[in-house]
């Protein structure tokens, strides 16, 4: 069973956690980290002989074509992200979801020279307020969507949302795989990288990885993001202390485990596993 690979390339300023306190117009002032970040992952992925799709923002891939092309050159999918980390739900509706995709697109092609057809939200945005969001993307000829998390959480959530690869859009090609998520004793939880990764024991991952392939028999979809190998990155003083401790905990030990898990697991690109969901929803 292989399993959907994916970094949400963003820098350690445009993360959800600091949204609030650090302002995009400063953005261009702070010290970036993305690139030799990004690299790192790469190196890592170098290392255990996987190939992986970096869902990009628009907003670096124009600041940083020269990585994107080297995350082309090496065999990865490039995908979006979305411009600048802006919540799907927090946009005023399909127009302006529709000019953020496309302005995306736009600087990853260019920077990759590779068709972006694979889209992950910020916050994994999409959920029962943008009911259009979907549709635009079908509209828009993207093959699918990764941008459901099928729990309850204070930034986002789907509850209701089906666990695994499922069609949003009547008629339409288009598939959403959902980040992966374990039920527990009638408990939901997720396990499908990030934070989480991070913050929960090395064997809980490792045996949810296993149990979604063994005994649901269906792939993984595990992300992470490239500042999460940063351990020396700067410190926001003024966040909330949840996002501090969400944002900083176990940095300097997420580089080894990330790499113990891609050696126990087989992994691939987002675009091959959904291909192969389409298949099954045939």
């Amino acid at each position: 069973m292989r399993n959907a690979l994916s970094v949400d390339v963003e820098d350690w300023f445009q993360v959800g956690a600091f949204e609030r306190v650090i302002d995009r117009a400063d953005w261009d002032n702070l010290p970036r980290r993305v690139e030799a970040n990004t690299d790192r992952v790469l190196g890592l992925f170098d290392e255990a002989g996987v190939k992986a799709t970096f869902f990009t923002l628009g907003w670096v891939a124009a600041r940083h074509p020269a990585l994107i092309r080297r995350i082309a050159e090496a065999g990865h999918e490039v995908a979006s992200h979305g411009w600048d980390h802006r919540r799907v739900f927090a946009m005023a509706g399909a127009a302006e979801f529709r000019d953020d995709i496309a302005k995306a697109r736009a600087a990853l092609e260019d920077a990759s020279g590779q068709k972006v057809t694979g889209y992950r939200a910020p916050s994994f945005s999409i959920d029962p307020r943008t009911p259009w969001a979907h549709p635009v993307l079908a509209e828009e000829g993207y093959a699918y969507s990764s941008s459901v998390a099928p729990v309850r959480h204070d930034h986002y959530g789907w509850r209701e949302s089906p666990r695994f690869a499922w069609r949003p859009v009547a008629d339409a090609e288009l598939i959403e795989l959902p980040v992966t998520t374990i039920d527990i004793a009638g408990r939901r939880m997720a396990a499908g990288g990030g934070g989480f990764f991070r913050l929960l024991p090395y064997a809980f991952s490792n045996w949810a990885v296993a149990r979604v392939n063994a005994s649901e028999q269906r792939p993984a979809i595990f992300y992470f993001h490239p500042w999460e190998v940063d351990p020396d990155q700067p410190r926001v003083a003024d966040a909330p202390l949840r996002s501090k401790l969400r944002h900083y905990t176990n940095l300097s030990g997420m580089q080894g485990k990330l790499l113990k898990l891609l050696m126990a697991h087989a992994w691939g690109r987002t675009d091959e596993v959904a291909a192969a969901e389409r298949r099954r929803l045939a």
